[in-house]
């Protein structure tokens, strides 16, 4: 069989890809990666209901999945049936079961007064406050301990570390910028010296990297890796990261669009599917809804509207009365 072109997003076999992972269960890799299961059903689903194919998963077998991992003692949800309530796979856990229209099976109240051991990485104060909002109950977060905390992180460069004194990078502007205007407090943010330094993260190849004198990474050019941060990558989540932050300041426009949008589409898998990092490396889930978001954001013709905020269907988010004013490049149409 010959290997299709990657010059357009091949969306039959991401979504076959998609579909076919976690079914060989005695694969060692399976079993290495059980402290991201929530978060790579969570990627699955968004890639699909991005793709235009949300239902491509068993609903109902992703529901009992999702329940199967809530912690009682905690009061929160674990990674995998068994695994300790943590904040990330909450958020992730909460994202699903809203997608999905069944947050009436989880105990919001539970997960609301949930004490998650005094985590003080900015990545995880945005999965709280993403969860918090999704759930309705963000006013009973302290807004301003919040945005001052957030504050403490700023650099002179207009970027954001991980905590306070560590230096500015792209997955820790995406989660602070989406944090601040999830709380309508986008006036902390230094606009355009930010917007200048995630502008600089694109690279001659037309791919973005995390912060300077690293090499590109998809993820980049949108959202959360949270579990590989340290990656000294440069592919599609690295470009998530820096478009979502870009979309939410409202200037993508400062990027190389098309550049950025061949860098993705050559990372994809011409024959299995899937979206590695960069071109010729190994696929997988994390990649490719990074990948997937990042051209939604690019306007790719063909996909559904994502909100950077949430890294979620904008639709959906809309809904629910919480969008913000982000602007993403205009739908393409072929």
């Amino acid at each position: 069989m010959l290997a299709m072109s990657t010059a357009e997003l091949l969306i039959p076999l991401h979504v076959a890809y998609i579909q076919k992972l976690g079914e060989n269960k005695d694969d060692l890799t399976y079993h290495l990666t059980s402290h991201l299961r929530m978060n790579a059903v969570y990627w699955g689903l968004t890639a699909l209901a991005i793709m235009g194919r949300k239902d491509a998963l068993d609903r109902d077998e992703m529901i009992e999945f999702v329940m199967s991992c809530w912690d009682e003692e905690a009061g929160a949800f674990g990674a995998n049936p068994g695994h300790d309530a943590h904040l990330l796979s909450t958020c992730s856990a909460i994202q699903i079961m809203v997608m999905q229209d069944a947050l009436d099976r989880v105990d919001v109240d539970r997960v609301v007064k949930w004490d998650a051991f005094g985590e003080i990485d900015t990545r995880f104060l945005y999965c709280a406050v993403n969860s918090l909002s999704l759930l309705g109950r963000l006013g009973e977060l302290d807004v301003e301990k919040t945005v001052g905390y957030i504050r403490s992180c700023r650099n002179f460069d207009g970027g954001f570390g991980s905590s306070e004194g560590a230096e500015s990078h792209a997955a820790q502007v995406f989660v602070c910028v989406a944090a601040l205007a999830i709380l309508d407090r986008l006036d902390e943010v230094d606009v355009d010296t930010l917007a200048w330094w995630l502008a600089e993260r694109q690279l001659p190849n037309g791919g973005l990297n995390g912060r300077p004198e690293k090499l590109e990474d998809v993820c980049t050019a949108n959202r959360l890796e949270l579990q590989n941060l340290d990656a000294d990558t440069n592919g599609p989540q690295r470009s998530f990261w820096v478009l979502s932050a870009l979309s939410i300041l409202r200037k993508v426009p400062w990027i190389d669009a098309e550049k950025l949008t061949s860098f993705i589409l050559s990372a994809q898998d011409p024959e299995g599917g899937g979206i590695a990092d960069r071109p010729g490396d190994m696929v997988d889930v994390f990649h490719t809804i990074f990948g997937v978001a990042g051209l939604s954001i690019l306007g790719y013709p063909g996909l559904v509207d994502l909100d950077p905020v949430y890294c979620m269907p904008a639709k959906l988010i809309e809904s629910k009365g919480l969008h913000k004013d982000w602007q993403a490049l205009p739908r393409r149409v072929v």
